[in-house]
């Protein structure tokens, strides 16, 4: 084995690389993201509409999670979640716009002490892309970055490594192109790398492309575009995917995608579960997820093991034979037993919790559109207030026994809610989600071991998590 600690965050955590994983053994990774597509917004999820050929042939290809979730109902939480492996409130980022606390160490910090090149393409709204901020992706990891500070439409203005670039063409397109220019070049070494691309689609305003719009003309205005958001996604996607075999790498590429949150209400589907994007019942919460990776996969599968966007981390880290000693509370499981066939336990159960605090607004267009002037005329701007202020810890720390919002703890097929209203007073609900995936029985007050052991293990996780929003894991060992 070899050894090495960081100093990245006041913790100093300890990196230790298993030597048995081999540079050449290493696998390509690519991550995909797309930017509030609904569980059921895919044609092999039973749309009776939407063309997503692509993303059919990956699910029939691969490992198809049918019961994978987003750590959070809203954007940039779930982000932060498959940056860290751990529930976004746990260093701040609650809701849509809140930079990621630079303590944190990140995937693609764990992965370069692997050999790994690192990249990020698309949207990343977990800070300022300024050139001075302490939240961009280079400050996070990434090696090469071209990204915009929250979702992006056609012909967008970009961010590479702060400085701005006007792109022409689809959105998703454009992103997957950047990103495999990236990975021929990286290919020319025998460095493995990782890519993150994440789409700024279907987000509202919905704009397609003329050729995308064409195949729903029969359907509205509304509905058009946003089916030709999608089918925008699943083209891009599926030249990414088609490009790894002549490119020599798709046996040895984990591919995984998936979405980063709940569907949107009147246009997207959430395949017949209760609620949308915002909403910590499943249908905010449950997002499309197919993992490809022919080596270790050769057979498809299906699989209904309940599994959620924290779960990567632990998961990459182990499949790059990475381990993180000293390392603050997962939130997130390894799911490389699953990967390989074998049945998966999870120790606990899995918590949400939706902070009632208001989104920041990060308008991308209005601000790229500035960015790019300024630098146009020899002027750089600073990075956002919110972004220079990522580090900063609560001058207050929150309470450890109030937990204001709506909070949820899954243990197998059971799901308790924690509804706390504005004046402190908790309604609980409870629902078999075997049964009843409309959340509509609740059975809440029935009494039985279940029910209080389900309960004492959500109200501990919540404390921890407040333990570590207040700071304590940045503390040392």
């Amino acid at each position: 084995m070899s050894f090495r600690c960081s100093g990245m965050v006041a913790g100093f955590l300890c990196v230790t690389m298993i030597a048995a994983a081999a540079a050449a053994d290493r696998p390509h990774i690519i991550l995909v993201m797309a930017d509030d597509q609904g569980w059921g917004d895919m044609a092999y999820n039973g749309h009776p509409l939407l063309q997503t050929p692509n993303f059919d042939k990956a699910a029939q290809n691969g490992l198809r999670f049918d019961r994978f979730y987003a750590a959070a109902p809203v954007c940039s939480p779930t982000r932060a979640s498959v940056m860290t492996g751990r529930h976004p409130n746990r260093m701040g980022v609650f809701k849509w716009g809140y930079p990621m606390r630079p303590q944190e160490t990140t995937l693609p910090e764990a992965l370069k002490t692997a050999g790994y090149a690192t990249a990020h393409f698309g949207k990343w709204h977990l800070g300022s892309v300024r050139k001075g901020s302490p939240a961009h992706p280079g400050r996070n990891g990434f090696d090469e970055w071209l990204s915009a500070p929250n979702f992006f439409d056609n012909d967008a203005i970009l961010s590479r490594r702060g400085q701005a670039v006007k792109t022409q063409g689809e959105s998703s397109m454009v992103t997957v192109d950047a990103a495999l220019q990236w990975i021929r070049k990286t290919l020319e070494g025998d460095q493995p790398l990782l890519a993150v691309v994440w789409f700024g689609s279907p987000h509202g305003p919905h704009r397609a492309s003329a050729a995308d719009r064409a195949l729903y003309a029969d359907q509205k205005k509304p509905l058009r575009e946003f089916y030709g958001e999608v089918s925008g996604m699943d083209r891009a996607f599926g030249k990414l995917r088609d490009a790894l075999e002549p490119l020599g790498i798709r046996e040895n590429t984990l591919l995984w995608y998936c979405s980063d949150n709940g569907a949107l209400p009147r246009v997207g589907s959430t395949g017949g579960h209760r609620g949308n994007k915002g909403k910590v019942y499943e249908g905010g919460l449950l997002v499309p997820s197919i993992l490809e990776w022919p080596r270790r996969l050769p057979n498809p599968r299906t699989t209904s093991v309940r599994c959620n966007t924290s779960d990567l981390y632990p998961t990459l880290l182990e499949v790059a034979g990475v381990r993180v000693t000293n390392h603050p509370p997962l939130d997130g499981v390894s799911l490389v037993s699953l990967i390989d066939g074998a049945s998966l336990q999870r120790p606990a159960g899995m918590g949400f919790w939706d902070y009632p605090a208001k989104g920041i607004s990060t308008p991308s267009e209005k601000w790229m559109a500035e960015l790019l002037a300024a630098q146009q005329a020899g002027r750089e701007l600073p990075p956002h207030v919110s972004s220079q202020r990522a580090a900063e810890l609560p001058a207050d720390p929150y309470p450890d026994d109030v937990f204001p919002g709506h909070s949820a703890w899954i243990a197998g097929d059971w799901k308790l809610h924690r509804i706390a209203g504005k004046q402190g007073a908790v309604k609980w609900e409870m629902y078999n989600l075997a049964t009843d995936r409309m959340e509509t029985k609740n059975v809440y007050g029935a009494g039985g071991q279940r029910e209080q052991r389900m309960r004492g293990q959500l109200e501990s996780w919540l404390k921890s998590v407040v333990h570590s929003l207040n700071g304590r894991d940045y503390a040392g060992p």
